[in-house]
């Protein structure tokens, strides 16, 4: 099977559900499904935390980072995480768990490599997309960082699949972009439950169209991209700003503007970042 036939059959097993996950995953996703009830408080939240350890301790660093610890008093315990973060930031650091997951039964070290760089990129644009959202485009910034975490996860699905079909991510970057990306993404997106409205903005992503200065979730989502310092492994995107233009992306916001605001953010950004490296 040639890579474009292997990309088609992939995508096509996606759109009709038929996905291959780590066991972990399905309990990842209960948990997720769990959060997302209008019904989930506080108190059920924290001991659906409590049950997963290393869930426990990334709320507590999360909450202790500088995007999230205004007040600077440190917490201790996953109760206060939930209080100072809330379920909407929870629901982010389970679909980073997931998405980590998905790549975790990779084996081949080449695609090992390009899962960890694309999980680099990912945590970037992350934490850009949250900050940006709440400093830029004053978007929902839990929304945004929902959608920066989940950006890629067809490429992690296709790197957990790639080693079934040697040499399919050798060729050139536009045939995994025309031929697999939005198909697979689309399918991982719905046995994820992903929202709508974050599905759309990664459709923007994919697409390539974006306003500036940004207004929408999807532009948001753009532009965290373009400025993040480690690009994706796997291709790059139709139109996409190169690093080195991305640095001059400049325009007005309010009565500053984005480099002022990117400098200002840095800590929050940077912090971020290193909880979603955890």
């Amino acid at each position: 099977m040639d890579r474009l036939a292997a990309f088609q059959h992939i995508a096509a097993q996606a759109s009709r559900g038929e996905l291959t996950f780590p066991s972990n995953v399905s309990a990842s996703i209960k948990l997720q499904q769990a959060l997302n009830d209008p019904d989930c408080h506080s108190e059920a939240a924290v001991k659906l935390i409590q049950a997963d350890p290393l869930l426990s301790a990334r709320a507590v660093a999360i909450a202790n980072s500088v995007a999230y610890n205004r007040s600077g008093n440190e917490i201790t315990n996953v109760r206060s995480a939930v209080q100072r973060l809330g379920v909407r930031t929870l629901q982010s650091l389970v679909a980073a768990l997931i998405v980590r997951q998905i790549g975790s039964q990779i084996s081949d070290p080449v695609l090992q490599a390009k899962a960890s760089a694309l999980w680099q990129h990912t945590a970037h644009v992350a934490a850009l997309a949250q900050v940006i959202a709440r400093r830029v485009t004053r978007v929902d910034p839990d929304t945004a960082l929902f959608a920066g975490i989940v950006h890629e996860v067809a490429g992690f699905y296709m790197l957990s699949q790639a080693g079934a079909y040697p040499g399919i991510m050798d060729g050139e970057p536009e045939d995994w972009v025309e031929h697999g990306e939005v198909a697979i993404g689309r399918g991982v997106f719905a046995k994820l439950v992903i929202p709508e409205a974050v599905q759309a903005s990664v459709e923007a992503l994919w697409h390539g169209m974006r306003a500036l200065p940004p207004e929408t979730l999807g532009d948001t989502l753009l532009l965290a991209n373009d400025l993040a310092p480690i690009p994706s492994p796997l291709h790059e995107r139709p139109g996409a700003t190169t690093p080195q233009a991305a640095r001059t992306i400049d325009f007005v916001v309010g009565e500053g503007t984005l480099h002022d605001i990117m400098a200002e953010s840095a800590d929050e950004v940077k912090s971020l970042f290193a909880v979603l490296m955890l």
